[in-house]
């Protein structure tokens, strides 16, 4: 028998998901479900899928969380789950919006804890949380703890790593290398390797408080942006500049757009745009046994 099921497409600055509304709890998502969903030809099409549903109805959510609060089940293309999703947050708000569910700002739910995302003229806000280094006394002492090494550098280059509830390992470009240049189809180098793996954000300085950046995202690939990426970019490039305070405003240029990046003492907020493109219903493929 074949299950049906209704979805929805979004971006936030073309970083794209497959959206589906779950606030019962009923849909059983395994990997290979969320794999094909995500595929590009075979699917819908998507860097990953979010289930919408309630805390309660969420296995590993986090302790202490409301359980009729909004969760965002979030699952890499490649069916894996992963803690949240910095663009995708905005996506989901998008979509609470035009349900109804949401008009000034909301609570989102996630693996990574509670995020406050508030309206803006362009879009949403989001409240990312904490965020910390992953290794701050080796960062401390020698300003990076790790290298990385990628298709069309010749050399491992230095970088830092950094927690934002999902794992990042940021790169400075020397100005030598042509950003665009870079060949991200195949998984960057991290050394020392992350037990879970981590999105890798290489770097290019443009201007105070400005610069662009290309992601190399874990079970993805590489993606047109990525919201935590973009925030963890900044607070790397801040870091290095010595944490200026009077450089806690961020222009992040990615290849699917622009988002904003404010840090504010040890927490920092992504902004942007999103969009809902497209609604349907989809056929689940048959298990196979």
């Amino acid at each position: 028998m074949t299950t049906t099921i209704p979805f929805a497409k979004g971006h936030g600055t073309h970083n794209d998901f497959v959206l589906v509304p779950d606030p019962d709890g009923r849909l059983p998502l395994d990997a290979g479900t969320v794999a094909f969903l995500c595929d590009r030809r075979g699917g819908i099409g998507g860097d990953g899928l979010i289930r919408i549903t309630r805390a309660a109805h969420v296995d590993d959510a986090p302790e202490g969380l409301d359980p009729q609060a909004w969760f965002m089940d979030y699952r890499n293309a490649d069916g894996s789950v992963a803690e949240m999703c910095g663009n995708g947050t905005r996506v989901v708000a998008q979509w609470l919006t035009e349900a109804g569910e949401m008009r000034d700002s909301v609570d989102l739910a996630t693996r990574a804890g509670v995020k406050r995302i508030v309206k803006t003229d362009n879009g949403f806000a989001v409240d990312l949380g904490p965020w910390g280094l992953s290794r701050a006394d080796e960062a401390q002492q020698r300003g990076m703890d790790s290298v990385v090494q990628v298709v069309g550098a010749p050399d491992p280059l230095p970088s830092l790593s950094l927690d934002l509830g999902n794992p990042h390992t940021v790169v400075a470009l020397p100005p030598e290398f042509d950003l665009q240049a870079l060949d991200l189809t195949a998984a960057p180098h991290v050394d020392p390797h992350p037990p879970h793996g981590t999105n890798v954000e290489i770097v290019r300085a443009i201007g105070t408080g400005h610069i662009a950046m290309r992601v190399h995202e874990r079970g993805v690939g590489e993606t047109q942006s990525c919201g935590t990426g973009a925030a963890a970019a900044a607070l790397a490039t801040w870091w290095w500049a010595g944490q200026p305070q009077d450089q806690l405003d961020w222009r992040v240029d990615v290849p699917g757009g622009t988002v904003g990046v404010h840090i504010a003492r040890d927490r920092v907020t992504l902004s942007g745009p999103a969009v809902i493109v497209a609604r349907g219903e989809v056929s689940l493929p048959s298990p196979r046994g």
